[in-house]
């Protein structure tokens, strides 16, 4: 157990970590390569771990570090997966005035029901989370969170601490900050058409207001996609400064 303790309580908190990260966790990435990178973390990461307790897996208080390790792993995922999902709102918000949610599908990669619109901010957050060094910043926390959160009896005590049942309101407020600039365009957009439509009634106003408001809201994209990755890496390093 003295050899077994020091990889085991890492490869159980980092597998966690894999199964609940959003790139990750859906179904096409097969799970002997979660298992196998959750093991490879596990043994790179030994020189920066601290001590690890020695205790017999036919025990009571080894089934209470199995839960503590898998509830950190999957809360740290969650965290994740919140600034994914903010991304994703806004993308809602953005279609909404645009238009584009009429055009919903079905996603079977995450099998629920998305937008042009929302998928393409959850397509490109994915990608600006390798561009930004998120992984690494990730795995950082990762190691970083044996220090805060060390393994123990208590496997609800870092619930205290990090509080993830607060974490959903920064959902709605990263979003709409996000989205806020698209949506006071868009709104202003529709105020000039509405003013059109009551100067000259006999313009068709629905039959030129949907293409001047996608028109204006796919350029308004294009102008603030490069702006993105500040307010995603504030985000991102806020919520993973609670772990590292």
């Amino acid at each position: 157990m003295g050899w077994l303790s020091p990889l085991l309580w890492p490869f159980l908190r980092a597998l966690a970590l894999l199964s609940s990260l959003p790139v990750f966790s859906q179904r096409a990435v097969p799970m002997r390569v979660k298992i196998g990178l959750a093991l490879f973390l596990a043994v790179a990461a030994q020189a920066s771990m601290p001590s690890m307790p020695v205790v017999a897996l036919d025990t009571p208080q080894a089934v209470l570090l199995v839960v503590q390790q898998v509830l950190i792993g999957v809360t740290m995922g969650f965290a994740v997966r919140l600034i994914f999902a903010a991304l994703e709102l806004a993308g809602e918000v953005i279609g909404l005035q645009m238009g584009l949610n009429f055009a919903g599908f079905f996603d079977p990669a995450t099998a629920s029901q998305g937008t042009a619109s929302g998928r393409f901010f959850g397509t490109m957050v994915a990608f600006l989370f390798v561009i930004v060094n998120g992984h690494l910043a990730l795995l950082a926390a990762l190691v970083g969170s044996f220090n805060v959160f060390p393994a123990g009896p208590e496997p609800f005590a870092f619930l205290h601490q990090a509080r993830p049942h607060v974490w959903g309101a920064e959902v709605f407020a990263l979003g709409l900050w996000i989205a806020l600039p698209l949506v006071g365009m868009l709104l202003f957009v529709n105020l000039v058409l509405g003013v059109i439509s009551r100067v000259a009634p006999q313009i068709n106003i629905f039959a030129i207001g949907f293409p001047v408001t996608l028109s204006v809201g796919l350029v308004g994209m294009l102008l603030t996609l490069p702006m993105l990755e500040q307010p995603f890496s504030a985000a991102l390093e806020r919520v993973l400064a609670r772990f590292g």
